[in-house]
């Protein structure tokens, strides 16, 4: 790795999740400039986004500043924007912020971009039945769930009110099973006596899956266990079931009984995920391959082929079979900058990538849990106590772990939720953007054209690119805004 002996070795991080973060962080003491760019300001805790959805935990919980997390790092600078393109041969990276675009070289760049929601090619349904892999899921997620129930009292038409107290899930891996399970927490201990004209009780939640059995890869046992403890809950759970059509008010399936439409407002998406577009991207410049989920193949120390100073970790990388969870991202993380810090100080490397399965986790409502660990296979309240315990130790931050603990209590002690607040911005805000594309994109647009307009004091483009600029934004009182909340939102429609 050749450089110039008048500064330090840079090294550039894409990505603030797990691999990202981590990678940061072991790097700490080593001797390089660590440039770590993220598309948010804050570290995201994905596995909890379910609970923010369901008004448990507020937002700020699972997803602490970055800059707080590495306040104390001083070789780290942290800079906002979506890496949109990579140049492998001068080794730089571009990179797309709101109303600005930068470049960053690099010595050495690790990738850690994560992964996103697949809809399997039929993306359409997402206008429809959200993912969960974002805090603007969650939040749109939290206005939908809570806004049903709002709704619903509103009607008198008996189907009307079915169709907004039908909640459907697709996808019974963990994140599927656990929204499944707190929209029945919700229904049946949470809400019961708040509504003078509906029974929360009486709602329904239908798990579907492709598949024929829920926590497919936890093993027939804890898999059999979180079935019935599913159907205790009432949970409605659609196994072997295809999903071939979402639209507004409901979603269609196909089952061993045939076709059937489900009649509902409000839907959620938790099956499959996929590379990000900067994986396709990174393995067309580096000429890498990538699997049929896009995911790209790297060597067995987590470089690209013919490419040493490129590093990919975590999600987006296919190697040996590796699962897309938070400990593969963690460990590979770190290893990649152990690699660099050996590189460095002239040291052999440390040998090929392997991952140390520390076990699967997921929790199905209060005090109930499965969880395996190497050959041990637990449920029940103990397994909810394991997952409380990890949970806790990789939460970032004591400040979250105190707040987590006290609203766990509130919710799982007792009956309430500590987080409720919907609002029509996060209901309607995400279809807007949809709707309208990016406003600092219309904004940049505006102001380029303005400013190639000629300078005629009489023209109507005179005003020039800052008034430009400002009113490519839809205000308040804007024929965009009111279309926008005339249109049909997704929480509530």
């Amino acid at each position: 790795m050749p450089q110039r002996s008048d500064r330090r070795h840079r090294v550039v991080v894409v990505g603030a999740g797990f691999g990202g973060l981590f990678a940061t962080k072991s790097l700490r003491k080593a001797d390089v400039d660590v440039t770590l760019i993220n598309g948010t300001a804050y570290h995201l805790f994905q596995p909890l986004l379910y609970q923010v959805a369901t008004g448990i935990l507020s937002e700020g919980e699972i997803a602490p500043p970055i800059r707080e997390i590495l306040r104390r790092q001083d070789n780290v600078d942290v800079k906002l924007g979506w890496v949109s393109d990579i140049d492998v041969a001068a080794r730089t990276v571009a990179v797309e912020a709101p109303g600005i675009d930068y470049t960053v070289e690099y010595d050495t760049l690790i990738v850690a971009a994560g992964a996103s929601q697949s809809y399997f090619g039929n993306d359409k349904f997402a206008d429809h039945a959200p993912g969960m892999k974002s805090i603007d899921d969650a939040l749109e997620l939290r206005a939908r769930i809570f806004g049903a129930f709002e709704l619903a009292d509103l009607h008198t038409d008996p189907a009307e009110i079915e169709r907004w107290m039908t909640f459907v899930v697709v996808g019974a891996g963990p994140t599927g099973v656990e929204m499944a399970g707190q929209i029945a927490e919700l229904a049946h201990r949470t809400l019961p006596g708040q509504y003078k004209h509906i029974d929360p009780r009486k709602a329904r939640i239908i798990l579907i899956d492709a598949l024929d059995a829920v926590l497919n890869t936890f093993g027939d046992h804890l898999s059999t266990r979180a079935l019935r403890q599913l159907h205790l809950l009432g949970v409605e759970v659609e196994l072997e079931t295809k999903v071939v059509d979402v639209d507004a008010t409901g979603i269609e399936v196909d089952t061993k009984r045939g076709h059937q439409r489900i009649e509902s407002m409000t839907k959620m998406w938790a099956a499959g995920v996929a590379a990000p577009p900067l994986a396709r991207k990174l393995a067309e410049q580096a000429g890498a391959e990538t699997d049929r989920a896009g995911r790209v193949k790297v060597n067995p120390d987590c470089t690209l082929p013919g490419h040493p100073e490129i590093f990919a970790v975590g999600d987006m990388i296919s190697l040996n079979q590796l699962p897309g969870v938070a400990q593969v991202a963690i460990q590979s993380g770190r290893y990649a900058a152990d690699q660099i810090k050996r590189r460095l100080a002239g040291k052999e490397p440390a040998g090929p990538f392997k991952y140390f399965d520390k076990g699967s986790m997921a929790t199905i409502s209060r005090f109930s849990a499965v969880a395996s660990v190497g050959k041990l296979r637990v449920s029940g309240f103990l397994g909810w106590l394991m997952w409380l315990a990890v949970h806790l130790l990789y939460l970032v931050g004591f400040k979250n772990r105190v707040t987590a603990v006290l609203h766990w209590a509130v919710s799982f002690l007792g009956r309430g939720r500590s987080e409720r607040v919907a609002t029509f911005q996060q209901a309607y805000a995400r279809a807007a953007v949809r709707e309208y594309g990016d406003p600092f994109e219309r904004r940049k647009a505006a102001a380029a054209e303005a400013m190639s307009q000629p300078s005629d004091p009489a023209s109507p483009s005179a005003s020039g690119p800052a008034t430009s600029a400002t009113s490519a934004t839809p205000g308040p009182g804007s024929a965009e805004s009111g279309a926008t909340s005339a249109s049909a939102g997704p929480a509530i429609r």
